[in-house]
């Protein structure tokens, strides 16, 4: 038998393995309970925040896509008003459907996107004024 100590989300565990001879069962062994260390410091991590695209014109904020994926429905049209946090469409990706929320009330002033289109991340999705 083998002993190791194995580490998993920062809990060590103390592991022994048996190593078994020509395809024999192994014996069962009952889980050893967890050996207590003192988690790790949290590490910060650079990430980078996506940059909204430069509002064209009079538009005052540009509502871009999170993370490349597809545009499953839009429900603004030009001219539309919104309050802060009006879902403006919703983006599928990585199976999942994602609302893209508006970041502050305002006008609808261009919808650069269609029901069905792909988009990559920090690309324009809608521009408020």
């Amino acid at each position: 038998m083998k002993r190791y100590n194995v580490t998993v989300n920062g809990v060590v565990y103390d592991v022994v393995v048996e190593e078994v001879a020509g395809g024999a069962a192994p014996t069962p062994v009952a889980a050893p309970a967890p050996v207590a260390v003192p988690a790790p410091a949290p590490v910060a991590k650079n990430v980078p925040a996506a940059k909204p695209a430069a509002p064209a014109g009079n538009a005052k904020c540009s509502v871009s896509a999170p993370m490349p994926g597809n545009i499953l429905a839009v429900n603004v049209k030009v001219g539309d008003k919104v309050e802060k946090g009006a879902v403006l469409c919703i983006l599928e990706a990585m199976k999942m459907e994602n609302e893209v929320m508006a970041p502050e009330a305002g006008t609808v002033s261009s919808v650069a996107v269609s029901k069905g289109s792909t988009v990559q991340a920090g690309e324009v999705l809608v521009t408020l004024a």
